[in-house]
């Protein structure tokens, strides 16, 4: 199965035809896409140790067993509905990845206690064609 990479979370994102998931090396994300007016006592999810279940509106959206066990209790869900997100907020998210992209193309510098200004639309500053 060939998923495309997110460089930015460096998670592998792998489609299907209800949603998407991912996974880190502690966790694993379902996005499952339910219809419009889908209320939470719609939503039937059974986690347990080694079995995934869920179900939307009565209808099974997924079901199996899990590769390795997992911590039942620890695991969560929520609703979420589509949202147009506060410009003030992708500012501050945008400056946030434009300093891990300047971590990660700079490692032996620190940039915790760094502050940056500019335009930040599209992943911020373009520096490509600045003489290295």
């Amino acid at each position: 199965m060939s998923a495309p990479f997110e460089e930015r979370s460096g998670v592998v994102s792998c489609g299907t035809p209800w949603g998407q998931w991912y996974q880190t090396l502690e966790e694993v994300f379902i996005e499952v896409q339910v219809p419009p007016g889908t209320r939470a006592q719609n939503i039937q999810c059974d986690l347990q140790s080694r079995h995934v279940a869920l179900a939307v509106g009565g209808r099974a959206i997924l079901k199996g067993k899990l590769f390795d066990s997992t911590i039942a209790d620890e695991g969560t869900w929520t609703l979420e509905s589509e949202y147009a997100a506060d410009p003030w907020v992708l500012d501050q998210m945008q400056r946030k990845l434009t300093l891990e992209r300047f971590q990660k193309e700079n490692p032996g510098f620190d940039f915790s206690g760094a502050e940056i200004s500019g335009n930040y639309t599209k992943g911020g500053p373009d520096f490509s064609n600045l003489e290295k």
